[in-house]
């Protein structure tokens, strides 16, 4: 097997696109809608802004250590330079990666120099480049691992101490990329009769003979093995044969399958003040059920959904149990227990905002959560009137939500959660051209979670609410109580940024004069999405919304603002004013019984780190209960930047309404972490 070394990297102009890139989004994030966020309490992942842009210049001359300047140089045979090549070997060197920090005598350069020699040879060799040479010089004196050469090297360094910048070479002659010649897999063959799908194993005679390639290779086929209920597949015996002459590589390798098992005892066990039991109650395999690597990843997710937890690791057992079922160890521990945070925004569109919260996230032992939030805006005023000034603001130009909520998970030890909610709310939606609406709001939830499966929920209680709505058609006083329902189903790969699977989500709330309403109402509302990855590294990736609600029972004019329908906006058709695709009475909008929105997006990985995503969003909101396109429908269009973060993506998203009314902006600019939707 060739030297194991790291992959490659992004080339340099990938690298220069990607910082102009972010630079890009930080300009127009901070230039048009920004927001803000610090945690009080606890680490976050982040990168090193200042590190992205880190100079390749040395640190000034001294009389106590020796700067040096480091030239790295790739080319083929031909005479091309290969900036990939020189990207693997500035990741490979040690010399480069302390450039900042040199050493303090001549013979500390060349020691680094000469322990750099084999990781560079190692990295070329994971680019294929077998028959590569390394030559390092010192001003042009050779740097080898020959200590003969040593006294000359150090020489010529101390001749430039406090003098002027130490001038270090490493030219790489990289030859020609190695093909694999012969590819041998010897599996199990009752697993794969004819041969392993190339989803299995995807190298071939001919490919080049990449060591990263082939430890991939090496991942993937154990994965196929154990997707197929194998989990003690391994591979048992790997051999490389590297023929110089050739230029070419034959790859033999030997898996040894193992039993087909079943999932076996669950164990679960843990740091900090967690009960085990609580844990367990997320856990939906059933001891005997076959073995599945997906199933075991969807337990995870599960779990994770318990807010007090914060690091998740599922271990599988070395071997079978007397029943031949394979053991699984969960360990859990606990995230600090208090949190809190602050966060401020612009927008063009809907101006200044801030938000905090605190969480306290096992309040009482049992991984229950209580989370406190609250926000504060200034509102558009609807007659058209300017509010940027202070001294022109009033009260009422305030606008702000406050929502307490408890949740306990595992109720009395089942798949049940309890769910105890509490808001209140003050809203203003519109502008002077279309109109819009206040609203005032109180509300209060109480509800159970039974969770199906670590895919399936769904959600029951009661639900009061006292608010006091105005708009076109007048003023509304009303008084809700009643059940509300809800359910989901998510078989996504990832909450933030998913790339496979689908999301449904269903609400109906009944609201009866029976139960002391003032009025009767019964909504419902329906949400999908589906994700779908066009190539298997997930680059490409299609994405699909649509939406549908419908309302009955009270007329319109009695209903509060805040149950009807509207479109538009950041999470819905982006482009638009929030909720103002509304049908319309006297030329302002009124809201609607029914609703139908939807959204297709392409999301494109250009590297690792940055993505772009081309949109279309469309929406309208209908006087009838059944949703149609008589009424005024909004299509809205643009594109986006994402940063990719470890936590999830950056989302810049900048959109125009393709059908602008009067009172339209023309481009609106929304800022959030995670996909819109």
């Amino acid at each position: 097997m060739p030297p194991q070394s790291p992959a490659p990297s992004e080339s340099p102009a990938r690298r220069k696109n990607f910082i102009a890139a972010v630079r890009l989004f930080l300009c127009t994030g901070c230039a048009a809608v920004g927001t803000v966020g610090w945690s009080l309490c606890e680490p976050a992942h982040a990168f090193d802004l200042f590190g992205l842009f880190d100079s390749d210049n040395p640190p000034p001359i001294s009389t106590a250590a020796l700067s040096y300047r480091l030239e790295i140089e790739a080319r083929s045979a031909d005479g091309k330079k290969d900036s990939d090549a020189v990207q693997a070997l500035r990741d490979a060197s040690a010399t480069y990666r302390l450039r900042q920090a040199p050493p303090t005598d001549g013979e500390g350069l060349v020691r680094r120099l000469q322990a750099d020699i084999n990781p560079l040879l190692d990295a070329l060799w994971g680019l294929g480049r077998y028959n590569a040479k390394i030559d390092v010089t010192i001003d042009g004196v050779p740097v080898t691992l020959d200590e003969i050469d040593l006294a000359a090297a150090v020489h010529r360094a101390e001749s430039f101490r406090n003098r002027e910048i130490i001038p270090v070479k490493v030219v790489a002659r990289l030859g020609p990329v190695f093909k694999l010649r012969a590819v041998d897999v010897d599996y199990p063959r009752e697993m794969a009769p004819q041969r392993l799908p190339r989803r299995a194993f995807p190298l071939k005679p001919g490919d080049p003979a990449i060591s990263a390639d082939l430890r991939t290779a090496q991942l993937k086929l154990i994965d196929w093995f154990r997707s197929n209920g194998h989990p003690l597949a391994k591979v048992a015996d790997v051999k490389a044969t590297v023929d110089h002459a050739a230029t070419a590589m034959d790859f033999r390798l030997r898996v040894e399958a193992g039993p087909k098992a079943g999932i076996g005892h669950v164990a679960i066990s843990g740091s900090g003040d967690i009960d085990p039991r609580v844990v367990a109650t997320h856990v939906h395999l059933r001891e005997g059920e076959p073995y599945s690597p997906e199933r075991l990843v969807l337990m995870k997710t599960s779990i994770a959904r318990i807010p007090a937890i914060g690091g998740i690791r599922i271990r599988e057992g070395d071997e079978l149990d007397a029943n031949g079922n394979v053991p699984i160890f969960i360990d859990v521990t606990e995230r600090p227990k208090h949190a809190a945070g602050l966060s401020a925004r612009y927008s063009t569109i809907d101006g200044p905002g801030v938000s905090t919260y605190y969480e306290h996230r096992n309040l009482f032992g049992n991984a229950e959560r209580l989370r406190l939030d609250a926000s504060a805006s200034l509102l558009r005023r609807l007659d058209g009137s300017s509010s940027l000034n202070f001294g022109d603001i009033r009260a009422s130009d305030f606008g702000g939500r406050f929502t307490a909520t408890f949740l306990k998970p595992g109720l009395y030890g089942t798949p049940n959660d309890l769910l105890v909610e509490a808001t209140a709310f003050r809203e203003r939606v519109g502008n002077n051209d279309l109109g819009g609406y206040t609203n005032d709001a109180v509300r209060g939830t109480v509800g159970v979670i039974h969770r199906f499966s670590e895919m399936a929920s769904v959600q029951a209680g009661l639900q009061i609410e006292r608010s006091q709505s105005q708009d076109v058609l007048g003023r509304v006083d009303a008084t809700l109580i009643g059940v509300a329902t809800s359910g989901r189903y998510d078989t996504t790969d990832n909450l933030l940024d998913p790339t496979r699977g689908v999301r449904l989500a269903a609400t109906i709330n009944a609201y009866s004069k029976l139960m002391g309403s003032t009025i009767d109402l019964y909504e419902a509302r329906i949400a999908g999405s589906t994700y779908y990855a066009l190539d298997e590294d997930a680059n490409y990736v299609l994405a699909g919304r649509l939406a549908a609600g419908s309302l009955v029972g009270a007329p319109l004019a009695r209903i509060p603002d805040a149950h009807r329908f509207f479109s538009g906006g950041g999470g819905s058709v982006r482009g638009f004013i929030f909720n103002t695709i509304s049908p319309m009475m006297f030329g302002k909008i009124i809201g609607g019984r029914s609703l139908l929105e939807g959204s297709a997006e392409m999301r494109v990985k250009v590297t690792p780190t940055i993505g772009v995503v081309p949109f279309v969003d469309f929406g309208t909101a209908s006087s009838s209960s059944l949703p149609n396109f008589d009424e005024y429908v909004g299509y809205g269009a643009g594109i986006g930047l994402r940063y990719l973060t470890p936590v999830g993506p950056i989302r810049l998203d900048v959109a125009t309404p393709l059908n602008p009314r009067p009172g339209d902006s023309r481009w609106a600019v929304y800022v959030s972490i995670g996909q819109a939707f």
